[in-house]
């Protein structure tokens, strides 16, 4: 069999085309207004790494004021946001790449502090395990309802000021995967339970969205859906319960399925009869159903062609492109070779990295940037780990 080209099209079952098979993944930039707004730091960031993948997926944007996670985030939460969406949308959709803006609720992942004296929600009132976490309320029957419409109104906002798609963030232990999950969902109604009442309230989200797009988008219009398979907790998502979903999203409306681990190799880390890497797994389930987005640590062009001859269509690239903006482009002028793998601090302005943004990859995410001050590379460091953006304490 031949080879896939990473630069060749996917043609997604609704008509919708994306140029190459390369996905900017999405990542927080702690850029935004207090309000939510775009900056101009943002949009000079996304305007150097557009025009070269087929997909750019945006750092995630809150859906109500009452979810948002941290400061600097994004809003997609009313009208208010609509001129700056469409600002983002523009500068992400050129050259043919295509714009899709990432939409979540926070749930209990976020504090009072954030949403300026607010309690947090989610599905019950169990705080997260993870140092200085509030215990936040229980969402009631309204107010679930009331979500579900925020993130169609949201989704209605994103066609509004012409992205391409929108992406649930099901993962990162976010609100959809607190309803999701046994540890933060201990619900005894309709929305919590057994597994299948678990999953009740991302199906429901998916369905409204669906509603909506089906009714107000005059063009193909994405919806996927990213999740993280595995949970620490005890109670918690183990991997048999994931693969029980996907075959239920798989059939649920959506258009692709993104995976969040650290390493697109990792294989699970609880007790699982199965011990081949979970993407595998996933997508034996989905069986060709639905197109699965990997990623986690890749970086090279010969990287990228095995993944997409594993049978996993769209790869995504997320810190190499922090790194290297212009990593398509280099490998269709045959000049990979010029290709970036390492940060230097003293490049991180030339690279158009928000000043906020420079900080957290300095702190937070040091061990993982790949630094050129550094004496080693983190290539294979969440092969056999759960990494941050799965689910502990430090985030991207």
């Amino acid at each position: 069999m031949d080879k896939i080209n990473l630069l060749s099209s996917y043609t997604f079952s609704n008509g919708f085309v994306v140029k190459n098979r390369i996905v900017m993944a999405p990542m927080t930039t702690m850029s935004s207004f207090y309000n939510g707004q775009i900056t101009e730091d943002e949009l000079k960031y996304y305007q150097l790494r557009a025009g070269g993948p087929g997909m750019l997926i945006t750092g995630v944007a809150y859906i109500t004021e009452q979810g948002k996670g941290f400061e600097g985030q994004l809003g997609a939460s009313s009208l208010q946001h609509l001129s700056g969406l469409t600002k983002l949308a523009k500068t992400i959709k050129q050259n043919g790449t295509k714009a899709i803006l990432q939409i979540f609720h926070a749930g209990r992942m976020s504090n009072s502090k954030v949403l300026r004296g607010i309690n947090t929600v989610s599905a019950s009132d169990v705080a997260a395990l993870r140092p200085d976490a509030e215990k936040p309320k229980a969402l009631s029957e309204n107010e679930i309802l009331t979500i579900i419409e925020d993130f169609a109104n949201a989704t209605h906002l994103a066609i509004q000021a012409g992205f391409d798609g929108i992406e649930l963030h099901g993962a990162n232990t976010y609100l959809l995967q607190q309803f999701f999950s046994p540890h933060s969902n201990r619900r005894t109604d309709q929305w919590g339970g057994d597994l299948s009442k678990r999953m009740k309230f991302p199906l429901a989200v998916i369905k409204k969205i669906k509603t909506m797009i089906n009714t107000t988008a005059k063009q193909p219009f994405l919806l996927g859906y990213r999740l993280s398979p595995e949970e620490f907790e005890t109670p918690g998502i183990r991997l048999q319960d994931t693969l029980t979903f996907v075959d239920k999203l798989a059939t649920s409306g959506i258009d692709y399925l993104h995976t969040s681990i650290g390493h697109i190799w990792r294989q699970p880390i609880g007790e699982h009869l199965d011990s081949s890497p979970i993407i595998l797994q996933m997508l034996n389930v989905i069986n060709n159903r639905i197109p699965l987005i990997g990623g986690g640590s890749v970086q090279t062009p010969d990287e990228v062609t095995n993944i997409l001859n594993k049978g996993i269509p769209l790869v995504a690239l997320g810190r190499e492109l922090i790194r290297e903006p212009k990593w398509v482009q280099k490998v269709e002028n045959d000049d990979a070779q010029s290709i970036r793998y390492r940060l230097s601090k003293a490049e991180m302005d030339e690279l158009a990295i928000p000043p906020a943004m420079q900080i957290y990859l300095n702190e937070s995410f040091r061990d993982v940037m790949d630094f050129t001050t550094d004496t080693s590379l983190s290539t294979n460091r969440y092969l056999n780990q759960i990494a941050p953006m799965e689910g502990y304490e430090k985030k991207l």
